[in-house]
């Protein structure tokens, strides 16, 4: 059974909490179609990809020496790098988590699901 409450510089934070604000940061990277099965463009994806990720595995975090070590979970247009977009996403996230959290983010793993196409 998974833990759902991180404890991190003397305060719990739920794992959906963080889940939401770095699935709201990483949506602002250009590039990125959405995150994990969170919304509405990623259920539409599901229908013509076969893979889809559940919602609860989009964005998954632990505590490591006091700071949150994140994962999430993209479908990303064609068109865009790889490497810069990754870059962009931890950027965004580890700004987001420092400002809305309060702590530091010792890593941001950025794992490219599914490839959208966009309409010609």
């Amino acid at each position: 059974m998974a833990e759902s409450e991180l404890h991190v510089s003397g305060i719990g934070i739920s794992k959906d909490v963080v889940s939401t604000i770095v699935s709201i940061a990483a949506r602002r990277a250009e590039g990125v179609a959405s995150v994990g099965g969170n919304d509405i463009a990623s259920s539409l994806i599901s229908v013509f990809t076969s893979r889809s990720v559940a919602p609860e595995k989009a964005v998954e975090s632990f505590v490591e020496d006091d700071q949150l070590h994140v994962t999430v979970h993209l479908a990303v247009f064609y068109g865009y790098p790889f490497t810069k977009l990754a870059a962009d996403v931890r950027a965004e996230v580890a700004r987001a988590v420092t400002e809305q959290i309060g702590v530091g983010v010792s890593a941001v793993d950025v794992c490219i699901d599914s490839l959208v196409f966009p309409k010609e």
